[in-house]
């Protein structure tokens, strides 16, 4: 367990950490749902405005250089399940990763293992922010997905061979890309499987006072086999913030054995 102000004076003394500081920051419905129909009431698009002033706002309490998400959470929000326009006479791609530093303020890091996502721009537009698109990419992504990236201008880096290693991801983001603050912004089971791996040092949760009932729509934390399992973790107790509209803002440590 340790905060993000002692993990920055670690790093002030000359500590080595290979990794970013990294807080998971989710907007969930009373039940713990992430997504689901909860999400159409006038509440829930309330606690939605401080959920996103606390990371991207102008006083945001948060600052950070690029955040996290699985494919699905960026098909659901972004890519919109289009299909990726592969450059099928690509040819030969260098091995390795493909750097591009960005002028941008943040970067939005997708977790696609094969290369599935079908990105467009190397923009990324959410509410006010704009970011450069960062793929995290296993050896299973072919040399016509990385052609298309590179053709996009779109920046990636090599986690594995058939399966993600996240110390790889995150210690890949911090020295190729200086993220020193990275945001872990799901889905479920990407959460998971950063808070098992002792990978997550914050979880932030902004809860809204609604719920739909879902039994189906995933939740802030979920198990997938080969990736995590229900060992429990234990969380300290931050800060509870409640706020007049019925939001309310929690922070965690995560305890770390």
């Amino acid at each position: 367990m340790i905060s993000q102000e002692i993990f920055n004076l670690l790093r002030k003394v000359g500590f080595i950490i290979n990794r970013p500081y990294t807080f998971c920051h989710m907007l969930t419905s009373i039940d713990g749902k992430i997504i689901g129909n909860y999400m159409k009431t006038k509440e829930s698009k309330d606690s939605g405005t401080l959920f996103y002033q606390l990371a991207f706002g102008e006083d945001a309490h948060y600052h950070h250089q690029g955040w996290l998400s699985g494919r699905t959470t960026t098909d659901d929000n972004f890519t919109k399940y289009r299909q990726p326009d592969v450059l099928d006479d690509a040819g030969d791609i260098p091995p390795g990763d493909f750097i591009v530093q960005t002028d941008l303020e943040k970067y939005y890091i997708s977790i696609d293992p094969s290369g599935k996502l079908g990105w467009r721009s190397h923009e990324l537009q959410y509410q006010n922010t704009t970011a450069h698109v960062l793929e995290v990419l296993t050896d299973k992504a072919s040399n016509a997905y990385k052609a298309m990236l590179r053709n996009l201008n779109i920046p990636y880096i090599i986690a594995g061979e058939s399966a993600l290693d996240f110390n790889v991801v995150v210690q890949k983001l911090k020295e190729l890309f200086h993220i020193e603050t990275l945001m872990l912004g799901g889905g479920g089971v990407l959460n998971w499987s950063f808070i098992q791996a002792g990978l997550c040092d914050e979880l932030s949760v902004v809860i809204t006072p609604t719920a739909d009932g879902s039994s189906d729509a995933p939740s802030l934390f979920e198990t997938k086999s080969g990736l995590s399992d229900d060992q429990p973790v234990t969380f300290t107790l931050k800060d509870a913030q409640a706020q007049e509209d019925g939001t309310v803002w929690l922070r965690y440590l995560v305890n770390h054995e």
